[in-house]
């Protein structure tokens, strides 16, 4: 697999090179030639796209990671059972993020990914508080399924809600800052689990949700279907007017 997504990244991107970029877009760099790292992170969108990464990196790494000792210990499923579960948890991931990836546009990403973030939180609850094997299993597979879509919506919001020079250094800080989500919180997890058991998955998951919706509705645009254009149109026209003000 890896071997084909080089094949295929480097045959659909060869003609992608940094000179191409920095000429369809000149306003990548500052006028000194230097990078725009320093502004996007002085850009609150930055911050809150990349805390909302690491939170949401965090649980579904921590999910994935667990979910097998929580369904040995825990539910007391067989070690092959277990692994299932896990299995299931990923592949409801998978395709929630393709399936749900083409309903996410046509409501609108504000109000698409609260909705899945709310049913998330109730399905971990049920994951939580019924305390059923086969129940926990499904429970987990939709779990991974309205999760799914989450990474690359917050993807598509940064885009739309930074200007367009922002776009390579903030999204780039975001997704590595994210990333370290995939390290922090599973340790985290595990040192919890190892002085109070395996248990607190759950209620770390659940807050972890939480903290991601409270993060989500901090981001400008409303819950409107378009409110998230109508911020993009009035971000472009400022633009527009400081470079004519920067002009005269």
């Amino acid at each position: 697999m890896a071997v084909l997504e080089l094949i295929f990244s480097v045959t659909s991107f060869r003609r992608a090179t940094g000179s191409v970029y920095r000429a369809k877009n000149p306003g990548t760099h500052s006028k000194e030639g230097h990078s725009r790292t320093r502004e996007a992170l002085r850009n609150k969108i930055t911050w809150i796209c990349a805390s909302f990464l690491l939170c949401y990196v965090g649980v579904e790494v921590s999910l994935g990671g667990w979910l097998v000792t929580f369904m040995l210990k825990i539910r007391h499923g067989e070690p092959f059972a277990s692994g299932l579960v896990v299995t299931g948890f990923w592949l409801g991931l998978t395709f929630g993020r393709v399936i749900l990836g083409f309903v996410t546009g046509k409501i609108g990403e504000k109000l698409a990914i609260t909705g899945y973030l709310l049913i998330c939180m109730g399905l971990e609850l049920c994951f939580w508080l019924i305390p059923n094997f086969y129940s926990s299993a499904v429970f987990a597979g939709w779990l991974g399924f309205f999760s799914g879509p989450l990474f690359p919506a917050a993807i598509v919001v940064a885009t739309k809600l930074l200007p367009r020079r922002l776009h390579v250094s903030a999204i780039g800080f975001a997704a590595a800052f994210g990333g370290g989500g995939a390290a922090l919180l599973p340790f985290a997890v595990g040192a919890i689990a190892q002085a109070k058991g395996v248990q607190v998955l759950q209620p770390i998951a659940l807050a972890l949700f939480v903290a991601i919706l409270a993060l989500w509705c901090t981001l400008p645009g409303g819950f409107r279907k378009r409110g998230l254009e109508k911020v993009q149109r009035e971000m472009e026209e400022e633009e527009i007017r400081r470079g004519e003000d920067d002009t005269a």
